[in-house]
Protein backbone atom coordinates (compact mmCIF):
# COMPACT_ATOMS: atom_id res chain seq x y z
CA UNK A 1 0.00 0.00 0.00
CA UNK A 2 1.23 3.53 -0.77
CA UNK A 3 1.59 5.67 2.35
CA UNK A 4 -0.71 8.67 2.60
CA UNK A 5 1.79 11.38 3.45
CA UNK A 6 1.12 15.08 4.06
CA UNK A 7 2.24 17.84 1.72
CA UNK A 8 6.04 18.19 1.72
CA UNK A 9 8.41 18.86 3.26
CA UNK A 10 8.91 15.74 5.35
CA UNK A 11 11.61 13.07 5.56
CA UNK A 12 12.06 9.57 4.16
CA UNK A 13 14.25 6.87 5.69
CA UNK A 14 15.14 4.43 2.91
CA UNK A 15 16.33 1.03 4.11
CA UNK A 16 17.70 -1.28 1.39
CA UNK A 17 18.69 -4.82 2.32
CA UNK A 18 19.66 -8.27 1.13
CA UNK A 19 18.48 -11.04 3.48
CA UNK A 20 20.17 -14.18 4.70
CA UNK A 21 18.48 -17.53 4.03
CA UNK A 22 15.46 -18.53 6.12
CA UNK A 23 13.05 -16.45 8.15
CA UNK A 24 14.59 -17.00 11.60
CA UNK A 25 11.97 -14.80 13.27
CA UNK A 26 12.41 -11.94 10.79
CA UNK A 27 8.77 -11.65 9.68
CA UNK A 28 7.46 -11.47 13.23
CA UNK A 29 10.01 -8.80 14.19
CA UNK A 30 9.35 -6.79 11.01
CA UNK A 31 5.62 -6.71 11.79
CA UNK A 32 6.37 -5.71 15.38
CA UNK A 33 8.66 -2.87 14.24
CA UNK A 34 6.02 -1.48 11.85
CA UNK A 35 3.46 -1.58 14.66
CA UNK A 36 5.89 0.10 17.08
CA UNK A 37 7.03 2.74 14.58
CA UNK A 38 3.42 3.71 13.90
CA UNK A 39 3.05 4.72 17.56
CA UNK A 40 6.08 7.03 17.50
CA UNK A 41 5.71 10.81 17.41
CA UNK A 42 6.41 12.09 13.93
CA UNK A 43 5.71 8.83 12.09
CA UNK A 44 3.80 9.42 8.84
CA UNK A 45 3.70 6.04 7.11
CA UNK A 46 5.65 3.18 5.60
CA UNK A 47 6.02 1.32 2.28
CA UNK A 48 7.89 -1.93 1.80
CA UNK A 49 8.69 -4.41 -0.98
CA UNK A 50 10.92 -7.46 -1.04
CA UNK A 51 12.28 -9.77 -3.69
CA UNK A 52 16.01 -10.47 -3.74
CA UNK A 53 16.47 -6.84 -2.69
CA UNK A 54 14.23 -5.44 0.02
CA UNK A 55 13.37 -1.75 0.24
CA UNK A 56 11.44 -0.19 3.09
CA UNK A 57 10.72 3.52 3.15
CA UNK A 58 9.40 5.09 6.33
CA UNK A 59 8.18 8.69 6.39
CA UNK A 60 8.71 11.12 9.25
CA UNK A 61 7.87 14.72 10.07
CA UNK A 62 11.42 15.75 10.93
CA UNK A 63 14.96 14.63 11.70
CA UNK A 64 14.32 14.62 15.45
CA UNK A 65 11.52 12.06 15.01
CA UNK A 66 13.93 9.86 13.02
CA UNK A 67 16.58 10.22 15.73
CA UNK A 68 14.09 9.24 18.43
CA UNK A 69 13.05 6.17 16.43
CA UNK A 70 16.67 5.14 15.97
CA UNK A 71 17.21 5.44 19.73
CA UNK A 72 14.11 3.38 20.63
CA UNK A 73 15.39 0.40 22.64
CA UNK A 74 13.19 -2.21 20.93
CA UNK A 75 14.25 -0.88 17.52
CA UNK A 76 17.89 -1.01 18.65
CA UNK A 77 17.51 -4.68 19.62
CA UNK A 78 15.92 -5.44 16.22
CA UNK A 79 18.77 -3.65 14.39
CA UNK A 80 21.36 -5.69 16.29
CA UNK A 81 19.52 -8.91 15.40
CA UNK A 82 19.44 -7.77 11.79
CA UNK A 83 23.19 -7.30 11.72
CA UNK A 84 23.88 -10.67 13.34
CA UNK A 85 21.18 -12.88 11.77
CA UNK A 86 18.95 -11.42 9.05
CA UNK A 87 20.97 -9.32 6.60
CA UNK A 88 23.82 -10.12 4.25
CA UNK A 89 24.06 -6.39 3.57
CA UNK A 90 22.03 -3.23 4.09
CA UNK A 91 22.17 0.52 3.72
CA UNK A 92 20.07 3.27 5.28
CA UNK A 93 19.60 6.63 3.61
CA UNK A 94 17.73 9.67 4.89
CA UNK A 95 16.28 12.17 2.43
CA UNK A 96 14.17 15.29 2.66
CA UNK A 97 11.08 15.05 0.47
CA UNK A 98 10.59 18.44 -1.12
CA UNK A 99 8.11 17.57 -3.84
CA UNK A 100 5.67 14.78 -4.64
CA UNK A 101 3.07 14.09 -7.27
CA UNK A 102 0.70 11.32 -8.26
CA UNK A 103 -2.66 10.19 -6.98
CA UNK A 104 -4.12 7.64 -4.60
CA UNK A 105 -7.34 6.04 -5.70
CA UNK A 106 -9.45 4.84 -2.81
CA UNK A 107 -9.95 1.12 -3.15
CA UNK A 108 -13.57 0.16 -3.51
CA UNK A 109 -14.34 -3.30 -2.18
Amino acid sequence: MIAKTPSPPYYAVIFSSVRTAGDNGYSEMADKMVELASTQDGFLGIESARNELGITVSYWTDLNAIKNWKENIEHTIAREKGRSDWYKSFKTRIAKVEKEYGFLRDEVG
